[in-house]
């Protein structure tokens, strides 16, 4: 096991007076289990409850008292009930008792004083309409793929982990820093890959963990599918959505298929609600509020980078490219930009954006959209010269701030740049594994 960032948001949960059941959202296999079995340490006592088992779910199916349900849950599971407020309770795959996700109300409103945490995945497609969610009486956070700066944790690169977070970088720490960004680059983020790499350092024996994966979101199909037609388009879905990935898509056709637009707009919405893709839909204005036009075409992102790369069979192809822009035509790498700059949010509410400007004579395209401190901050990237970014240009003359973003094969470097409409303004160009440390460079520079 290695540590996760979001064990520190779980501290700052754990000490709240008001303190919430908390629901962790997350894809199958991206750790949620052993993240909280990880933070169960800070507690007296820690009782386990998975609700695919038969055992733990009848305790909710018995009793529809709290002060009984909690009774029954302690003596079920040998602790002592006088330290019941420095009990953590873990009810994993709630997903598998509706019942179970309402009852979390009366935990709050009766027995405030216990700290529960539930996990499980696709809860919105698993409840029919008529089941609702304890809105108000429950916290929400997100655990996605693990990020380059876990990555450094979990290989034991503490000195390399310790340089990245400081800022501005050391020169020296620049090329070792690039060295295990393309490794991070080539594998990815879901926790299984990363741990038996960092124990075993042999990226050809991780194929077997990536088909197990695949394998295992195409066999819970069934879970999220409404009947057996629908099975049969999730699972194209799935196949296809490694291949599209990092692309505009449409619906219609999805995957070079003969499904129609419905069919595969129901299913990409599914697996999207199983957080296995993002549809991440453009922006066409540079000022706030964001208001992405669901009417153009998203691009597609999906859970993991490494999974991308094992299912299109291009590791070998980013293990021999020295800038990762020119792998796969640049999608590896924005693609795994993304997924850092999901990795820094753990709100459910969080999303990436992107801004396009589409007009019959010419079209512009910015990479990503961070919003920071009221700022929408355009992001790149790209490599090459910073006089060919046209579409950055025409983004900076539409926003009322100075601060632009590209992430490339290089050093850090800050250059003040004007538009053609004659706009001055600040790019700072950083190199692609100081993703993760993109608020700290924009106040850096500010």
């Amino acid at each position: 096991m290695f540590r996760r960032a979001l064990i520190d948001a779980l501290a700052s949960w754990a000490k709240k007076t008001n303190r919430k059941p908390l629901i962790i959202r997350g894809a199958r296999q991206v750790g949620k289990t052993t993240l909280v079995k990880q933070f169960s340490v800070n507690f007296k006592q820690y009782i386990y409850l998975n609700l695919e088992n038969a055992t733990d779910r009848q305790l909710f199916q018995d009793f529809e008292e709290t002060s009984q349900l909690i009774e029954a849950i302690f003596f079920q599971k040998n602790q002592l009930l006088e330290f019941k407020h420095q009990t953590l309770l873990f009810i994993d795959e709630i997903q598998a008792l509706p019942k179970a996700v309402k009852m979390l109300r009366y935990f709050f409103e009766n027995e405030p004083g216990i700290a529960v945490i539930a996990a499980g995945s696709m809860l919105e497609t698993l409840f029919d309409k008529e089941q609702s969610f304890p809105v108000g009486r429950v916290e929400y956070m997100v655990l996605r793929p693990v990020s380059f700066a876990e990555f450094l944790e979990a290989m034991g690169e503490h000195k390399a982990l310790a340089q990245l977070q400081k800022i501005p970088i050391a020169p020296f720490a620049n090329k070792k820093l690039f060295q295990l960004f393309h490794i991070y680059a080539t594998i990815g983020g879901m926790p299984e890959v990363v741990a038996h790499y960092a124990k075993h350092k042999d990226i050809t024996a991780l194929s077997s963990i990536y088909d197990a994966l695949i394998t295992a979101y195409l066999d819970d199909v069934e879970k999220y599918a409404s009947g057996t037609t629908q099975v049969m388009h999730i699972r194209h879905a799935i196949k296809s959505c490694f291949l599209e990935a990092g692309k505009r898509i449409k619906f219609q056709g999805f995957g070079n298929s003969l499904y129609k637009s419905r069919e595969m707009g129901e299913s990409l919405r599914i697996l999207e609600k199983a957080m296995l893709i993002y549809l991440i839909y453009p922006n066409t204005v540079a000022l706030l509020p964001l208001l992405p036009d669901v009417k153009k075409s998203p691009r597609l992102q999906v859970l993991d980078t490494g999974m991308l790369n094992h299912f299109c069979g291009i590791q070998k192809e980013i293990l021999g490219k020295q800038d990762l822009n020119e792998a796969y035509q640049g999608i590896v790498i924005e693609h795994l930009v993304g997924q850092e700059l999901l990795t820094l949010k753990y709100s459910m509410l969080s999303s990436l954006q992107y801004w396009v400007r589409e007009k019959n004579t010419s079209s512009a395209e910015v990479d990503f959209i961070y919003l920071f401190d009221g700022k929408l901050i355009p992001v790149e990237v790209k490599s090459g010269a910073t006089g060919k970014m046209k579409s950055l240009q025409l983004y900076m003359d539409m926003t009322p701030h100075d601060i632009a973003i590209r992430f490339y094969a290089g050093e850090i470097n800050l250059t003040h740049a004007t538009t053609p409409e004659g706009k001055h303004y600040k790019l700072l160009s950083l190199p692609y594994y100081l993703v993760s440390q993109i608020e700290h460079y924009i106040q850096w520079i500010s």
